[in-house]
């Protein structure tokens, strides 16, 4: 008779699955914390790299002689080659583990990015956003990595850093790009027609070097990695395929609501992304530099504000349960959305800096208020729901994007963002329609005793 396996040593303490019940947000050890910091970083490079284009806009515009209409096309792109991506991730992730499937993806797109330096023309600069926006779907090995290596008492504040500290990476890059074409139009005299194409080395040079770290320094799982335990996982079955695991999850009604909310949180704060650097150009006259940086400080309030809204749903769950984590996703949307509406009505500058703060603080909340619940809709098909969840926020931007700001409608930005508030108010009421049998909703309590079944076995039946 063999012997049984030794017992693995952790530096956190763990749960009975080997998820850390602990998060010490400074720590390295190995492999919880070694994971969530090479998670962030490498989400970090991907979003650096899609929202490096839009604080140049005003150069490469002038340049590719681009209208508004190619403008608004581009930025569509940009999030629809998400979309599916997104989708895809989550049945990767079930199957290969994140690791694989993140660093793939980066390392795919990398090149991508590194041709924006080539293009010549308006429809080049619409098919290098759609095939950039591809890295985004990242976003959901992030979070199923995260969900793999946490407790269920601290998973909303892991998620939430995980994703906050990346989504930094679209406001890092809307102040680091324009000073990077200064520096080398400045120090080195290279014309700006040159120097806007030769600062996109960067992101992509630092969006490879993130994933070589990932695969080499990353684990899937507390145990090992994905492809030494899949095959003793409780949650996959002998007869697993990329559909079959799919459609399981597709089928699960919570994660389309989750998927639309999303899509009005997250997907607003990419439309913002994608807008705010030229709108304050545009309606306030101010320079370059400046506009990239009134951009960034929306992007940049991520550092705190998303993991607050983990936070907020951790100890919201613990004093109230499920309940709790869907008010509180429902109050910090809807404030989100009423800020929203109000950004679009200000005439001032300083009003409109100050309003829109508020509003990253609020609308990043929510996104991690969302994925404070999404770790709990199904343990079997965790990466679809994540997948769906995810690809509904860039659904959502897509449909926003095409909606108000296209370039071909007759709506003026500050219109379409007071009317994008307005559509975040009105898609977080469908969260009154989840229901968990053992945890209860909004409105009605669990209709399961506590104890009438094992807590696995009733996510195994999801």
């Amino acid at each position: 008779m063999e012997p049984p396996p030794p017992t693995p040593h952790f530096s956190l303490p763990v749960d009975a699955d080997h998820k850390a019940t602990e998060f010490r947000l400074f720590s390295l050890s190995s492999p919880h914390m070694l994971a969530f910091h090479l998670s962030w970083l490498s989400l970090f490079s991907n979003f650096f790299s899609t929202f490096s284009i839009p604080p140049l806009l005003s150069l490469i515009r002038s340049d590719l002689q681009l209208s508004s209409t190619d403008i608004g096309r581009a930025g569509i792109a940009a999030f629809t080659g998400s979309i599916f991506a997104r989708l895809a991730m989550g049945p990767a992730c079930d199957l290969f583990g994140p690791r694989i499937a993140s660093s793939t993806l980066s390392l795919l797109t990398a090149p991508v990015v590194l041709s924006v330096s080539l293009i010549q023309s308006p429809l080049s600069f619409i098919l290098v956003r759609f095939l950039i926006g591809f890295s985004l779907a990242n976003f959901v090995a992030n979070q199923f990595w995260m969900s793999s290596m946490f407790s269920s008492n601290v998973v909303g504040l892991a998620n939430g850093f995980a994703a906050g500290w990346a989504n930094v990476g679209s406001g890092a890059t809307q102040l680091l790009m324009p000073l990077i074409v200064s520096l080398l139009t400045d120090c080195f005299q290279i014309p700006s027609s040159t120097a806007w194409r030769a600062a996109f080395v960067v992101p992509a040079v630092f969006q490879s070097v993130t994933a070589i770290l990932v695969l080499i320094y990353g684990q899937d799982l507390p145990d090992g990695n994905y492809s030494c335990k899949k095959s003793s996982r409780k949650t996959c079955g002998s007869g697993n395929n990329f559909f079959t695991v799919l459609f399981r999850g597709l089928r699960n009604y919570r994660g389309w609501v989750l998927g639309l909310t999303y899509g009005y949180c997250f997907g607003v704060e990419l439309t913002a992304d994608n807008i705010l650097a030229e709108y304050f150009y545009d309606r306030f006259g101010v320079d370059v530099d400046v506009a990239g940086a009134i951009a960034a400080s929306f992007g940049l309030a991520n550092v705190v504000s998303r993991p607050a809204g983990g936070v907020v749903s951790d100890e919201m769950g613990r004093r109230f349960g499920m309940r709790g984590r869907l008010w509180s996703l429902w109050v910090v949307q809807t404030v989100a959305g009423l800020l929203c509406v109000l950004l679009g009505r200000v005439d001032s500058l300083w009003g409109s800096v100050v309003v829109m703060c508020c509003f990253s603080v609020f609308v990043q909340a929510a996104s991690g208020l969302t994925f404070g619940v999404v770790p709990f809709v199904s343990q079997r098909s965790l990466g679809v729901i994540s997948g769906m969840t995810g690809s509904g926020g860039t659904v959502g931007a897509v449909v926003t994007q095409l909606l108000l700001f296209s370039g071909s409608n007759q709506f003026s930005t500050q219109t379409g963002i007071s009317l994008m508030g307005l559509m975040m108010i009105v898609s977080t009421l469908s969260l009154a329609l989840i229901y968990f049998p053992k945890w209860g909703g909004m409105f009605c309590g669990p209709s399961l005793e506590p104890n009438s079944e094992d807590e696995e076995d009733y996510f195994l039946l999801e």
